[in-house]
């Protein structure tokens, strides 16, 4: 059986979308003839900790860890948020940025390039060189962000210039939703440029997990470059028999910054609710995971604060379940730069869950297309007031009806085992 290592930062028992593409590649590789070894911090960050996933590690599976050092101790001490956890992405839950959290931003983005696990970069290089001359394998992955994972399998490429790398980017790089907001000199911003493109030159591939993602870095000249999207777990979403909610809940599940705040959803509710008594007492907007602060304010200042159910944090199991017994799905695309080759790892289970899906972002985006593929649910411009309101009361309507269903088809080819056999396909290709 051949042997792959794979290198990255997010590995059980880390919890959000992060950790869940890898274990589960992880999970199907020796169906298909490769057996998977893993490289991982032994003390890093997690935003969240979640220990369901430990059902999909293969048994005997070799993981090796070495320590990473962090410098959140030194962001804690400046901000004043000692022993809280890290928050993934710009997301401030109770109050706008002070002058503190800007001041962290402007150094994480200025001085910790690529990103904060830098520190583990040489010594991973030094402890991998060294396993690898004991114990070859036939081909590294890395797998970011963070980043640095990337630049650690760029030292390894170096040491075994004939060893297959190949570079796995689940979120773009210097054109992600929140580089901007780093604050960056213009000598940073030519850094991360540069190191973005060494990755991309000297991999032998590098893979992307939508066709916007590849359109954005084929234009970089990469060796050879290859979508393979996100997906679900059938073993995950075949789950026992879910009620359905009894109110008209509205829900999204996982992280919500400002750039997916939907502001158009909310004003369009709150407009409905004050024609319609009866749709506000059945409203219910359910937002489950990191919520930014900007985001409860808009609730609150369109009137909806008492149709709102926050929930801080699910495992990943009772996170399906909720997907299963919410009326309507609410997908959140970034309003950014990258917005059309946005496919979030959630968006997969969303169609796995067999729930209408009302999706706010482009329109001729990559999701709109799987959705407008599958026939799952209908995508909403940023600010189409008209569409959004037809949409929610056609949804309504359909809901007091018993008839709130949807006909998806087409979902298999995004299952994990589908999608590591399309992993195994490039590996034997190169």
């Amino acid at each position: 059986m051949k042997r792959v290592l794979i290198i990255t930062y997010y590995w059980i028992p880390s919890g959000g979308a992060g950790v869940q593409r890898w274990v589960k590649f992880s999970k199907y590789l020796r169906e298909f003839g490769y057996e998977p070894v893993i490289y991982t911090p032994e003390n890093p960050e997690y935003p969240s900790v979640d220990t369901s996933f430990e059902k999909d590690i293969p048994v005997g599976l070799e993981v090796i860890k070495t320590p990473i050092w962090e410098p959140y101790n030194v962001y804690r001490n400046i901000t004043g948020k000692k022993n809280q956890a890290i928050n993934a992405g710009f997301i401030s839950e109770n109050k706008k940025q002070g002058w503190k959290d800007k001041l962290s931003i402007w150094i994480r983005g200025n001085f910790l390039i690529p990103d904060p696990r830098r520190f583990w970069i040489k010594p991973s290089i030094r402890f991998l060189t060294d396993y690898l001359q004991k114990n070859p394998v036939d081909a590294i992955i890395t797998t970011g962000p963070p980043h640095s994972m990337h630049l650690i399998g760029m030292g390894i490429k170096k040491q075994f210039p004939t060893l297959l790398w190949i570079a796995d980017f689940r979120d773009p790089w210097t054109n992600i939703d929140f580089y901007k907001d780093l604050n960056l000199s213009w000598i940073s911003d030519k850094i991360h440029h540069t190191l973005e493109k060494k990755i991309i030159h000297k991999a032998d591939s590098i893979v992307v997990v939508s066709n916007g993602m590849k359109v954005e870095y084929a234009v970089m000249n990469p060796k050879h470059i290859q979508v393979i999207s996100n997906g679900y777990d059938a073993s995950d979403t075949q789950q026992e028999v879910v009620e359905l909610d009894t109110k008209f809940s509205i829900s999204h599940i996982g992280t919500l910054n400002v750039a997916r705040n939907p502001k158009t959803i909310w004003k369009v509710l709150s407009e409905i609710c004050k024609e319609n008594l009866e749709f506000k007492q059945d409203l219910q907007i359910q937002l489950v995971g990191k919520i930014d602060f900007s985001v409860i304010e808009s609730i609150r200042l369109n009137g909806l604060t008492d149709n709102l159910i926050k929930i801080d944090y699910l495992s990943h199991k009772e996170a399906i379940a909720k997907q299963q017994s919410s009326q309507v799905l609410m997908l959140l695309i970034n309003q950014s730069g990258n917005a059309k080759g946005i496919l979030t790892g959630k968006f997969f289970e969303y169609l796995a869950a067999k729930r209408p899906i009302l999706g706010v972002g482009p329109t001729d985006g990559d999701a709109a297309k799987v959705l407008f593929d599958t026939a799952a649910g209908t995508m909403i411009d940023f600010d189409d007031e008209k569409v959004a309101k037809k949409t929610i009361l056609e949804y309504y309507q359909r809901f007091k009806a018993g008839s709130l269903t949807v006909e998806s088809t087409y979902v298999e080819r995004f299952s994990r085992r589908s999608l590591t056999g399309e992993l195994v396909q490039l590996l034997e290709k190169l």
